[in-house]
């Protein structure tokens, strides 16, 4: 009877908190999806269904060892999951989400670009010629997330994008070609820059650290990544932290152009 009586009092700001919450829990699952982070979610999930379940049958001592998980808990969320929170604290603050939006557009000064204005077609033209010479590339696009952090691990450019500019850092013997490169605004602002590795997204074995550092870089901020595998020549197009293989490589051109706008 108690029950039916708080069902009585649910009102329209309780069914937005409701729905709120599972927004919330859903975009936290896409967040982890994948990794070895989403184990320890359902793990925290599960203890904090047994701290209320224990707590609404008042089972004392089982109550109070779920609680002292559940205090310690924040401690213990921060360090497991910093590079998710990292992501977040990202995707809240990118100026491409408040472009979009409408919702900062007086705060101009967030903004790190204006327009991308990147060859793509040139990249697309070296990166099919190094896919048929098995020549191994790893290139970024930078968006709206200033990669500098990234730039000091490799040597400072300022080279506009050609397509054989692109496919001579590449090339096997060049002094360049170990590591990532970073376009923005069609410069190469880096070459043999040194990408945060991935070790925790299960991928199939064939893909190699470039790949892993394709996520690792996507992951944790709102760049693109191309790559070109130089063991099968498969170009492969990373965003979010997630990568597609791509065959038809004027349909790519097409999405990077879309996602750069």
């Amino acid at each position: 009877m108690e029950i039916f009586n708080d069902l009585l009092k649910f009102t329209v700001i309780d069914i937005i908190d409701v729905i709120l919450v599972a927004l919330l829990l859903y975009y936290l699952y896409r967040l982890v999806k994948g990794t070895v982070a989403i184990n320890i979610f359902l793990g925290i999930i599960i203890i904090y269904g047994g701290w209320r379940l224990t707590d609404f049958l008042n089972m004392e001592l089982l109550t109070s060892i779920f609680g002292g998980f559940i205090k310690v808990g924040i401690i213990a969320l921060i360090v497991v999951f910093q590079p998710e929170i990292r992501k977040f604290l990202l995707l809240v603050g990118s100026t491409n989400f408040n472009r979009r939006h409408k919702l900062l557009k007086p705060f101009g000064f967030l903004k790190t670009e204006i327009e991308n204005n990147t060859n793509v077609d040139a990249i697309m033209l070296a990166c099919n010629k190094m896919s048929m010479s098995k020549t191994g590339a790893l290139i970024v696009f930078e968006r709206n997330n200033n990669l500098d952090f990234l730039v000091t691990s490799g040597d400072d450019m300022n080279i506009k994008v050609t397509q054989p500019i692109i496919e001579s850092i590449f090339f096997k013997n060049s002094p360049l070609h170990d590591g990532a490169i970073i376009v923005k605004n069609n410069i190469v602002k880096a070459t043999r820059v040194i990408l945060p590795v991935n070790n925790e997204k299960v991928i199939p074995q064939r893909f190699g650290l470039r790949h892993r550092a394709a996520i690792g870089v996507t992951e944790k901020t709102d760049a693109l990544a191309l790559v070109v595998s130089e063991e099968t020549g498969h170009i492969s197009y990373f965003k979010d932290g997630e990568f597609v293989v791509f065959e038809d490589t004027n349909q790519l051109n097409l999405i990077i152009k879309k996602d750069l706008s």
